[in-house]
């Protein structure tokens, strides 16, 4: 009778802790998500956790479609001619006459398509998009300052001036619509000095690209203005595009189209010369233009940086140097790689992104295809999973009586304590480790088969302790 009693305690005690216990397969085995490289409207397959957690607890536990990642050469952009990678259906890139463009997400950074990306040319006044982010930060809009007659030497002959006059103050935001809206190097050259004057400025702004990762930018005028060995290429002019979006004051400077510009006591109208966004000399403004910058000199030719937004997509175009159309070319090719972007935007592969190479690392393996534990997800569907698994094992449970849940929660710690070295340490856990990778499919390893006949053991340890400190409490009594 003693040894029944004892193996009903220790089954009850197993059953009730075998209900507890998850379905290793579903959250002890480590979870490896391949990402395959289809179109940009593919999805990620669902994780084995997270399927297993919705079917128990409905539509709204799903977890959500993790994003695509395409596989990008990183050498691609390094090549001559146009670059693009179609998907069946995708429209046709426009033949352009520019020596070299780049069309790109704004949001992501990934190039949909370019051609010479890395040519490095001339950059005329689009070098000023590099000057603002550099300078930008450096003082408020509000701030004044009074011109000295040194701050306006050196610029070069035939620049475009919005007008700034020495012993006159004026506010930074003044300034800055200067730079912006009508080119002007007088108010480049000023804002320099504030900032450290010309050389120093040049090396800032040098540092500057590197950190965004820039490679072909060499500045020797912060203005734009040519001079030997200064260089920059489509690539880099629509990083500092992207970069500027990101910059609320930017994008307000960028995108203004009309100003007020002071000149004593009064002050007199100037309009942005960029033709996209103004839609005058005989262009047609496109819609949603965000702005950004244009230039010309007789070595640059015309070139532009421009952005739109149209519903939740932003794209950055920059146009080098068009070879034909005469000096309203550059915009209206600008206006064609728009167009084809957002019509194009879910139907090209990308070519290569805009993002620095330390931020690619950090955001995931240069943007390949990857085949690692999805750790966060995995622990979301387990959890979930877990949940369910213990509100039915605690209704069945109730069921067995008090004296088995007992046992079931000193099973529990025991089972802990010895499988400490050997299993993961909770729900949220069980489903990955990082860095150790598994196959695809692969069976659950050893320590998730081991755990339940741990427990099991220490299910029975505890049942009969509970039975014999009974037995010895009923003796007392009697």
């Amino acid at each position: 009778m003693i040894v029944t009693s004892a193996v009903r305690h220790a089954a009850a005690g197993t059953a009730a802790v075998l209900f507890v216990l998850p379905v290793p397969a579903a959250t002890a085995s480590p979870v490896t998500s391949v990402v395959p490289v289809t179109s940009a409207a593919s999805a990620v397959s669902g994780l084995p956790g997270a399927s297993a957690a919705s079917d128990a607890s409905g539509a709204s536990r799903r977890e959500p479609t993790q994003p695509v990642r395409h596989h990008v050469d990183p050498a691609r952009l390094d090549r001559k001619g146009t670059q693009v990678q179609p998907l069946p259906g995708a429209p046709s890139v426009p033949s352009l006459s520019a020596l070299s463009w780049v069309v790109a997400d704004a949001s992501s950074g990934e190039v949909l398509a370019a051609r010479n990306a890395h040519r490095k040319l001339p950059p005329a006044s689009t070098l000023k998009a590099l000057f603002a982010l550099t300078a930008l930060p450096h003082h408020e809009p509000s701030e004044q300052h009074t011109v000295a007659d040194s701050e306006l030497t050196g610029i070069g002959d035939g620049s475009s001036l919005v007008g700034v006059k020495e012993g006159y103050t004026y506010k930074v935001s003044d300034l800055w619509n200067g730079v912006f809206l009508s080119s002007g190097n007088d108010a480049v050259h000023v804002l320099a000095a504030m900032n450290g004057g010309w050389e120093s400025m040049s090396r800032q702004m040098q540092d500057k690209a590197r950190s965004l990762g820039a490679m072909d930018t060499h500045v020797v005028s912060p203005d734009g203005y040519d001079a030997p060995g200064q260089v920059s290429s489509a690539y880099d002019l629509a990083v500092f595009g992207r970069a500027g979006l990101q910059d609320p004051e930017f994008t307000r400077y960028c995108s203004t189209r009309y100003a007020d510009f002071p000149a004593g006591s009064w002050s007199y109208g100037i309009a942005n010369t960029n033709r996209l966004l103004t839609g005058e000399n005989g262009v047609a403004r496109y819609p949603g233009l965000l702005g950004i910058k244009n230039g010309y000199t007789s070595n640059a030719g015309n070139t532009l940086i421009s952005a739109a937004r149209r519903g939740d997509r932003t794209l950055v175009v920059s146009v080098m140097n068009p070879q034909g159309g005469g000096g309203l070319a550059v915009y209206e090719e600008a206006r064609e790689l728009l167009d084809w972007g957002f019509e194009a935007v879910e139907q090209v592969q990308p070519v290569g992104s805009l993002l620095p190479a330390h931020t690619k690392a950090a955001a995931g393996a240069d943007s390949r295809a990857v085949s690692v534990p999805r750790e966060g997800a995995a622990a979301k569907a387990a959890g979930k999973a877990m949940a369910v698994g213990k509100a039915e094992a605690a209704a069945k449970a109730e069921a067995v009586g008090k004296a088995e849940a007992e046992a079931v929660g000193k099973a529990e710690a025991v089972g802990k304590a010895e499988a400490a070295g050997n299993a993961p340490r909770g729900g949220a856990e069980a489903a990955a480790v990082p860095g150790k990778d598994s196959a695809a499919g692969a069976a659950p390893s050893g320590a998730s088969v081991g755990l339940p006949l741990a427990l099991v053991g220490s299910a029975c340890a505890a049942a009969l302790a509970l039975w014999a400190r009974r037995r010895r409490s009923v003796d007392r009594v009697s």
